[in-house]
């Protein structure tokens, strides 16, 4: 399998975000026990253990200054990691174009664009210049722009439509299929030919409880089985890993969408041979 949605990081950032995830109970209304709390090693040991042959090392800021930083990290434990794709973020701040130009020269596959966490809107001025290099090399934007598991202030299908109605050639990868508006955002993959998405906790028990996948829908993953793309959320994830690739399985919609969504697909986005 390739996972095109883990999440490598910092140990001081990693730290922050399971802290978060400590409190989600109160802020969303249940818990959400981090399955993978693991050192480094043991979490890649654990994630290759389920048959991971490539994955990412998803970051992202949520103030201005972090975001280089970030990207040296990540080339480093791209270097370390042979079987990680190599990723990279950015933030709506002054010289965002410039270090996102040097992480693409630096071997960069893959972005991660948290519009939540980040609290920002995409189609900010300060990001014009971002978009347009990702939309030229063509490089996926694994982008986190819906309203689960909480609205922020430019969630939803309308900012990403936004987005696209300037940039209308970006890769983009919209995580957890857009939840909870999954028919707005396979709309959005309908009228554009580069919009991927990804199953991220999407069809598992935890989220069929509070963001069901609506039936009526499902055959529109088969209209579009060449760009929906399996992802986890590895570690942070409240339930066993494999119970997301069982998820998937237990959709039923044949054994060349299962290989298409589990594999080939991220491996031809991320050009992994």
């Amino acid at each position: 399998m390739i996972d095109i949605h883990t999440h490598f990081m910092p140990k001081p950032m990693l730290d922050k975000v399971w802290a978060y995830f400590d409190q989600v109970g109160p802020l969303t209304g249940r818990p959400w026990p981090i399955a993978y709390r693991l050192d480094e090693a043991e979490r890649l040991h654990v994630l290759r253990s389920f048959g991971v042959r490539a994955f990412t090392s998803l970051t992202y800021p949520h103030r201005p200054g972090m975001a280089t930083w970030l990207n040296d990290w990540c080339a480093s434990f791209a270097a370390a990691t042979p079987d990680c794709v190599q990723s990279a973020t950015f933030y709506p701040e002054p010289g965002a174009a410039a270090y996102v130009a040097q992480a693409l020269d630096r071997g960069a596959r893959v972005f991660k664009a948290h519009v939540q966490v980040g609290d920002y809107d995409p189609n900010d001025a300060l990001l014009d210049d971002v978009w347009g290099l990702l939309q030229e090399s063509a490089t996926p934007v694994v982008i986190h722009g819906g309203h689960g598991p909480a609205p922020g202030r430019f969630t939803g299908p309308s900012t990403i439509a936004r987005l696209l109605a300037r940039f209308p050639r970006l890769v983009l990868v919209v995580a957890h299929l857009g939840l909870p508006d999954y028919a707005d955002f396979l709309d959005l993959a309908d009228k554009h030919t580069q919009v991927h998405l990804d199953t991220t906790m999407v069809f598992t028990e935890f989220t069929e409880q509070s963001s069901p996948f609506p039936p009526t829908q499902r055959s529109r993953l088969l209209d579009i089985s060449e760009r929906i793309l399996f992802g986890s959320d590895y570690p942070n994830i409240p339930y066993p890993y494999l119970s997301a690739v069982d998820a998937i399985l237990a959709l039923d919609l044949g054994a060349a969408w299962n290989r298409s969504v589990l594999h080939d697909n991220a491996a031809r986005l991320l050009r992994i041979a």
